[in-house]
């Protein structure tokens, strides 16, 4: 019975065979393996914000609760729906491309993309309304409701790691998005011209990770801190 028969992919259709690997299965792994560590090390970024943030938190109840009540609910929760459809949607076509129908991945990719775009539109109009409301950290911070330079203080600090959270979480989602769209583009070729279907596995790690700091953000800065005050 030839491969083909048998269901396994012909030989042309797998991905190049990098000199320092002895088989496919090896180097899936250690690309598998490098996506991992990757993923680990991008907690050096996220974790020291969360950390002050739960520092803030502790001092600071009150103040960071009349911050938290300034976000927009409604947007972040929006937001929220958008960012895990989207990853259901990505794991639907790393399901796809594992079952070799490559042109159906790709669609389900475009459509992730475009969610991601969508919530990146979403929380790009409300960092346009936090402007007007005069929130962004600087000379120009004047929350309405600050009753002392010490609350005013602890509210602009919430904000400072509000901004540098949601922007870092927005970078890492403009990656995703671009690598989302060159995969959907890339898919239309077999291998080893075009991405191996394990690609759109180690890209929906990446994506699944973005997604799971959302899931952490969205509750601190959104929901958790409302009931200071």
């Amino acid at each position: 019975m030839s491969a083909q028969e048998a269901g396994a992919p012909a030989p042309a259709q797998l991905p190049v065979l990098e000199p320092q690997f002895g088989s496919h299965a090896q180097q899936d792994f250690a690309r598998s393996f490098g996506m991992w560590v990757f993923l680990a090390s991008e907690l050096l970024f996220f974790g020291p914000l969360l950390l002050g943030y739960l520092v803030l938190r502790m001092h600071y109840p009150a103040a960071t609760g009349m911050a938290s009540r300034h976000t927009d609910m409604l947007l972040g929760t929006l937001n929220t729906a958008v960012l895990l459809t989207s990853s259901l949607l990505m794991a639907l076509a790393g399901h796809a491309a594992q079952g070799e129908e490559r042109r159906r991945a790709a669609r389900l990719l475009l459509a992730t993309a475009l969610l991601g775009i969508v919530f990146l539109a979403v929380k790009g109009y409300e960092w346009h309304q936090e402007f007007d409301e005069h929130l962004f950290p600087g000379l120009g911070f004047r929350p309405d409701d600050a009753r002392d330079a010490g609350t005013l203080h602890a509210m602009e600090l919430f904000f400072l790691l509000y901004f540098a959270a949601t922007a870092l979480h927005a970078l890492h989602l403009v990656i995703g998005v671009t690598a989302a769209l060159w995969l959907a583009h890339g898919l239309r070729r077999p291998p080893p011209r075009g991405p191996g279907n394990e690609t759109v596995e180690l890209a929906g790690l990446y994506w699944h990770f973005v997604d799971v700091v959302w899931i952490f953000l969205y509750p601190l800065l959104y929901l958790t801190a409302r009931g200071g005050g």
